[in-house]
C-alpha cells in the first residue's frame, strides 16, 4: 500500500467545484441553496415540497462492529462508498453528521473521513461549519437561563428545584463541568443548587434536530421537552416557562441542511451531530429525505458499533421518518477483530500492540464473535447485510479472505475489502457492487419491539437480543423513573439506550460477544421533545473527558493563515 500524506494535505491540494455546480447537477434550483462561500451551502426546506412525489432511492446505513478506542473507519467507508457508487455510474449522496469540537479537540480528532475519503473543505468541515452545533448550545442554555429564572422571579408553576433535570451544555471535553454547583454568591445571584454540563451534541435540542421534519414540528418538539416537575409531580415543559418560541428562532437556519463534496465532488449533507452513546447518534431526517429525492442511492451513517448507532438508527430515527433501509454496510477490521479476542489491549495515544500488527489467525477466530453477533443484529431488522473489511497495510490476504468467508458463513450477503482511504472512490468498487446487489433483494425492514411494550419489556429486548445479556437490574433511581414516566404516558416511547461503545455490553473491559452478564440501568431520562426516553447503563457518562494528550495539543495555524496539525 502506497504512502498517503496526511489527511489535512489531501484536503487542502484538492480540486473542489464550486458548490452550486454540484446542486445543479444533483437536481437543486438556484433559489433553494444559501451561499457560505464559494464551497458551502445551506439548503432550504422548500426542496422538499416541490420533489414529494418523487420516488426515493436506495437508503444504505453504515455501521460497524464494536470499535478499538482509535475507530475502524466507518466515516471513511461510508464517504468511500459513496463516491465508489457514483463510480460505478449510480447517482448517489452522502449524508453524515456534524462533528463535535469535544472529540475534535480531544481524544479522536478530526471526523471528516481520511486519507483519499474525505469531505471537503475538512476544516471547515470540522471547525464549527456554518454554526448549527452552536446554535443548538445557544437554545439549550437559554432554555437552562429561563428554568432557573422561574423558579428565583417567584415560581409561579411551583417548580420543584430538587426535580430539575435540564443542565447546562457546552461542546468541549470538560470532565471538570460533569458535576457542579451553580447560585453561588449573593441573593441576587440566584439559588444554590447541585447541576452540571452534558456535552451539546448530547443535548435534547440536537437529538430534536436530528429528528425533526419541518420546521413546524421542530416547534412543537421544542415546546415539549420536559425540564422539571412540579410539587405535586405534573411535567414542567419549555413551553411552560415560555422558551420554546425563542428556541426555534435560534435553530431556524440550523434546521436548514449544510452542503458539501467529497474529494471526488460527490454531494454531501452534513448535518445534526448527536453521539451514538449518550444520543441517538445519526444525521437529520431532514438531509436524508432531500438526498433520497435528488440521487438513486444515498448512503448514510450511524455512530459507533451497531448496537449504538444502529439500533438507534432502526429503532427510533426510521420509526420517525417513516423511510426504509434498503441495505446495512458493516465495517470490520482485521486490527479490531484481534483484539476482541480479549489477547490485546489498545489505547489512545500509544503504540498498537505489536501483536496486532502480525497475522494472526487464532486471534481473529477467536474475536470473530464479535462481527458475527452484529451481523446476526442486523438480521433481526430483516434488512441484507454486506462487510466492508477496511484494509490497513498490515493486514495479510489471509486474513482477510478468512473474515469475508466467514462473514458471508455468518449470514451477511456478501464481503468485500474496502481500499477508500488509500485509493478513493477506486478502492470501494467491489464494495459498491456488493451493496448494489444486497440493495436490490427484497428488505423486510422490522422494528425490534412494540412501542406498546412496557419501559422494562423494551430494556429487556435490546439488553438480551442486541447486547447478550441474561437479564437486567434496575437502581432504586431507574426504578422511580419508570413508574414516574408510566404515570405520565412517557412508556409508549422508543429507547435511547445510553452505554458505552466500546463492548456490546455496559463494560467496556468485555470483548468480543460476551454472555451471561447482568446490564445494570441506574437511571432513565426522558427526552419528550425529541420522542424518546434514554436509560443510562452503567457508569455511562453524558460528558466527556481530555485524555492525557488532547489532539487539540497539535492544532495550529502557519503564517500563511492555513490550519495545521487537525488531523
Amino acid at each position: 500500500m502506497k504512502k498517503v500524506p496526511a489527511d489535512i494535505l489531501i484536503a487542502q491540494k484538492a480540486k473542489l467545484k464550486p458548490i452550486k455546480s454540484i446542486a445543479k447537477k444533483l437536481g437543486f434550483r438556484e433559489k433553494e441553496l444559501y451561499s457560505f462561500g464559494e464551497h458551502m451551502a445551506k439548503v432550504s426546506l422548500s426542496v422538499l415540497d416541490r420533489l414529494k412525489s418523487k420516488k426515493n432511492g436506495k437508503y444504505i446505513d453504515v455501521t460497524a462492529i464494536t470499535p478499538t478506542p482509535l475507530g475502524e473507519g466507518k466515516t471513511v467507508t461510508t464517504i468511500g462508498l459513496s463516491m465508489a457508487l457514483n463510480r460505478i455510474g449510480k447517482k448517489t449522496t452522502v449524508c453524515i453528521r456534524q462533528p463535535s469540537l469535544g472529540p475534535v479537540f480531544g481524544i479522536k480528532g478530526g471526523a471528516a473521513g481520511g486519507g483519499y475519503s474525505q469531505v471537503v473543505p475538512m476544516e471547515d468541515f470540522n471547525l464549527h461549519l456554518t454554526g448549527d452545533v452552536h446554535a443548538v448550545g445557544l437554545a439549550h442554555n437559554l432554555c437552562a437561563a429561563f428554568l432557573d429564572n422561574s423558579v428565583f422571579k417567584g415560581n409561579t408553576l411551583n417548580i420543584d428545584p430538587s426535580s430539575i433535570m435540564w443542565r447546562r451544555a457546552v461542546d468541549v471535553s470538560d470532565r471538570f463541568l460533569r458535576n457542579i454547583k451553580i447560585g453561588l454568591g449573593t441573593s441576587e445571584d440566584g439559588f444554590e443548587r447541585d447541576s452540571g454540563f452534558d456535552i451539546t451534541v448530547a443535548s435534547e435540542v440536537m437529538a430534536i434536530l436530528a429528528l425533526t421534519n419541518s420546521l413546524k414540528d421542530l416547534r412543537k418538539r421544542l415546546g415539549r421537552i420536559v425540564l422539571a416537575t412540579t410539587k405535586d409531580s405534573k411535567p414542567v415543559t419549555a413551553e411552560d416557562i415560555k422558551v420554546a418560541g425563542a428556541m426555534a428562532v435560534l435553530l431556524k437556519d440550523a434546521i436548514k441542511p449544510t452542503f458539501m463534496q467529497t474529494l471526488e465532488n460527490t454531494p454531501c449533507f452534513v448535518h445534526a451531530g448527536p453521539f451514538a452513546n449518550i444520543a441517538h447518534g445519526n444525521s437529520s431526517i431532514i438531509a436524508d429525505k432531500i438526498a433520497l429525492k435528488l440521487s438513486e442511492y444515498v448512503v448514510t451513517e450511524s455512530g459507533f458499533g451497531a448496537d449504538c448507532g444502529a439500533e438507534k438508527f432502526f429503532n427510533i430515527k426510521c420509526r420517525q421518518s417513516g423511510l426504509k433501509p434498503s441495505c446495512a454496510v458493516m465495517v470490520a477490521t482485521v486490527r479490531a477483530l484481534k483484539m476482541h479476542s480479549g489477547r490485546f489491549r489498545v489505547v489512545p495515544g500509544k503504540p498498537l500492540d505489536k501483536g496486532l500488527l502480525q497475522e494472526n489467525l487464532t486471534a481473529l477466530e477467536e474475536g470473530f464473535s464479535n462481527l458475527e453477533k452484529h451481523i446476526q443484529n442486523m438480521r433481526l431488522f430483516g434488512v441484507p447485510v454486506v462487510v466492508a473489511v477496511n484494509r490497513f497495510n498490515t493486514d495479510t490476504g489471509r486474513e482477510l479472505d478468512f473474515v469475508m468467508k466467514k462473514a458471508v458463513a455468518a449470514g451477511a450477503e456478501d464481503a468485500a475489502v474496502s481500499e477508500v482511504w488509500a485509493r478513493g472512490s477506486k478502492g470501494g468498487v467491489d464494495l459498491a457492487k456488493a451493496v448494489v446487489r444486497a440493495a436490490e433483494k427484497k428488505s423486510n425492514f422490522k422494528f425490534l419491539y412494540s412501542l406498546e411494550a412496557s419501559i422494562k419489556e423494551k430494556i429487556e429486548v435490546i439488553a438480551t437480543r442486541i447486547y447478550g445479556a441474561k437479564d437486567v437490574s434496575y437502581q432504586p433511581e431507574a426504578e422511580r423513573k419508570i413508574e414516574l414516566y408510566t404515570r405520565l404516558g412517557y412508556d409508549k416511547l422508543p429507547l435511547c439506550m445510553a452505554k458505552t461503545h466500546l463492548s456490546l455490553s455496559h463494560d467496556p473491559k468485555l470483548k468480543g460477544a460476551p454472555k451471561g452478564f447482568t446490564l445494570p440501568i441506574r437511571d432513565i431520562r426522558a427526552s419528550v421533545g425529541a420522542g424518546f426516553l434514554y436509560p443510562l447503563c452503567g457508569q455511562m457518562r453524558t460528558m466527556p473527558g481530555l485524555p492525557t494528550h488532547p489532539a487539540g495539543e497539535k492544532v495550529d495555524i502557519d503564517n500563511k493563515g492555513r490550519v495545521v496539525g487537525l488531523f
